[in-house]
């Protein structure tokens, strides 16, 4: 998997801002929904939302930058008894020779550190068996903004090789955890299991924002429909929705879908919807549009700015 930084084409120096910069640029060039059909492109969308969910985290970042987690955030092999030692009290060569050759190393401290420091001898300290829990693990699941919002199964990959399809429930926020009891590493000894933990990391969406449980999007009309009011279609997390645009109405101005938003995971209720718009003039405006406005203008001047305390 390829380097996080290396994705998103910024220095490992790179701040917050220049990453949030460079992701946006990238989503919004390869968002599927510009480019439907195009395989190549959606694994890049996807490489880029996965680079992004690791780099705009401070803590994930620093745990990459320090070798913890891999690209994906996923855990690397755990290194604290290699580590430990190495980091011991001592200078040069000490570092390293205390675990090989210092006699008063006791086996407990091993195992101490190879199990998390619950290690108990079950014998009363005079064997060497213990019954020990498997280690919990931690995985970073991608989930899509819709996938989100509506549900979704996703088929993960365990620590030791296992495939298991999980049920990502409706309305799940970012970085909301689920927990998966006894899918963790092994147990010592007949001991159990420990649990897997999945941190839901939403990829973010090329037109939808959410906020709390309310979802929001700005949809472009026309002149026309904005002067005279008119019925469109706007998307929806649930799917299309006809909207109507009342006559006047201005770029800026936010209508609401009741219950358009995303579920409530404890009341079971939905957010809304804000839809605001955004009125946009034809790419090449005829002579004749422009004649007229101007002509208008002339007979019924206004000031949008005086009205707006701006000037």
């Amino acid at each position: 998997m390829r380097d996080p930084y290396q994705v998103l084409g910024v220095n490992r120096d790179a701040s917050q801002d220049e990453i949030k910069t460079a992701y946006r640029k990238l989503a919004k060039e390869l968002h599927p929904d510009l480019n439907p059909g195009n395989a190549e492109v959606e694994q890049r969308f996807k490489d880029v939302s996965q680079a992004y969910g690791v780099l705009s985290d401070a803590d994930k970042r620093k745990r990459f930058d320090a070798g913890e987690i891999d690209a994906s955030g996923q855990e690397n092999p755990q290194r604290g008894f290699y580590r430990s030692y190495a980091e011991a009290a001592g200078t040069g060569g000490d570092k390293y020779s205390r675990f090989a050759f210092d006699q008063d190393f006791s086996a407990d401290e091993i195992f101490s550190d190879l199990f998390g420091g619950s290690f108990r001898r079950s014998d009363g300290g005079g064997g060497n068996r213990a019954r020990q829990r498997g280690a919990d693990v931690h995985y970073a699941v991608p989930v899509g903004f819709l996938e989100a919002a509506t549900g979704v199964r996703k088929r993960i990959q365990l620590s030791d090789g296992k495939t298991l399809d999980v049920a990502i429930p409706e309305g799940m926020e970012n970085g909301q955890t689920l927990r998966l009891k006894g899918k963790g590493r092994l147990g010592f000894n007949g001991g159990p299991e420990g649990d897997a933990y999945l941190e839901v990391q939403i990829e973010p969406h090329a037109f939808f924002t959410r906020k709390d449980n309310d979802v929001h999007l700005e949809v472009p009309v026309t002149l026309a429909e904005a002067l005279k009011g008119a019925q469109i279609e706007v998307p929806t997390v649930h799917g299309k929705v006809a909207m109507k645009v009342p006559a006047g109405a201005n770029s800026g101005t936010a209508l609401r879908l009741k219950g358009k938003g995303i579920k409530d995971r404890k009341s079971g209720l939905y957010g809304d919807q804000y839809v605001k718009l955004k009125v946009v003039l034809p790419d090449a405006p005829g002579d004749d549009l422009v004649d007229f406005v101007v002509e208008w203008s002339e007979k019924n001047p206004y000031d949008p700015r005086r009205k707006a305390g701006l000037a």
